[in-house]
């Protein structure tokens, strides 16, 4: 094991926590920076510092640096992905920390959003720094799509964007995804690189995840089509009002997030060919969305989605 000290950031999001539990399993000793009133439920108390990295960084010694934070909306990314990384970045170099591991998200690669504009600029900073560093490009996560399943239990239509074609993805547990972000403190290979990743494949349009989800509770599909005409005419509307109201600017934003992920694919994108590439997206772990969908169905696990909730 090279790094045997882990500062991590984001601990108390879901996939900090499993990233928190694979760490731990893995023999690292973790340190959790976490705000002052976050709740650490699962986290050993001995492990949480009530401190800013930076903080942590000058008072105790840390071998490597893996970053779960971002936005939770998306609204105040250039705090929270750019700035609040690039303080940490900074902090780590000063401290002499050898590696530093991010957690992004494989939407940059076609970037129209702020979300997506602050997650580059730091990628940018840590590629120049002097750390080793791994940033990691994840598709869509479990609990991103699992937000219908109480429409479909309450006998509602899954809502489908389009013709429930459009898009695709390989969707990726947070279990996997902290497995991943694990290897990439040991493992060369997957150091100094970006690195897409996905689950299980094969890929799944909408309409797939749907009729998974309808089979994980028992019932027959039933669909609802959703024109993607009328987002772009919301977002043009919300976009005016924007003039004056901050908090319809704020809407326009997250209509535009929502716009962008019902009309692009979360799959690795094949520049010279212009087009999405299930092939090319790399495949990782051994948990299924079908599975995922079953055991939220039968109560084995919670929709723990927070600002996921779409529906």
């Amino acid at each position: 094991m090279t790094a045997k000290t882990v500062l991590l950031l984001g601990a108390t999001g879901t996939i900090g926590r499993a990233t928190y539990r694979e760490l731990r399993a893995a023999g690292y000793t973790v340190l959790a920076s976490v705000r002052p009133n976050s709740q650490t439920d699962g986290l050993v108390p001995e492990t949480v510092r009530r401190l800013s990295p930076a903080e942590v960084l000058a008072s105790e010694p840390v071998d490597a640096v893996v970053s779960c934070i971002a936005s939770r909306t998306g609204l105040d990314a250039w705090e929270v992905d750019h700035a609040a990384n690039s303080r940490a970045l900074k902090a780590a170099e000063q401290a002499g920390v050898g590696q530093f591991v991010l957690l992004s998200a494989i939407c940059v690669q076609k970037p129209r959003l702020a979300f997506q504009h602050a997650k580059l600029a730091f990628e940018a900073e840590l590629q120049a720094s002097s750390l080793t560093w791994s940033i990691v490009r994840t598709t869509a996560y479990f609990k991103s799509l699992s937000g219908q399943l109480d429409r479909v239990r309450c006998g509602k239509p899954f809502l489908l964007f389009g013709d429930g074609a459009l898009t695709a993805c390989k969707p990726i547990s947070d279990r996997d995804t902290a497995r991943f972000l694990v290897r990439c403190l040991t493992e060369p290979d997957l150091q100094n690189r970006c690195l897409p990743i996905g689950g299980p494949g094969p890929a799944m349009t909408p309409r797939q995840q749907g009729e998974a989800l309808f089979e994980a509770v028992g019932m027959s599909p039933r669909f609802s089509h959703v024109p993607v005409a009328l987002m772009r005419c919301v977002i043009g509307v919300l976009t005016v009002f924007g003039l004056v109201s901050r908090k319809a600017r704020e809407k326009a934003e997250l209509a535009r997030i929502g716009h962008y992920y019902a009309t692009e694919s979360m799959l690795v994108w094949d520049v010279e060919r212009g087009a999405y590439d299930a092939e090319k997206t790399p495949e990782f772990g051994e948990d299924r969305l079908i599975d995922h969908y079953r055991a939220l169905a039968s109560g084995a696990v919670n929709d723990d989605r927070g600002d996921h909730a779409v529906f």
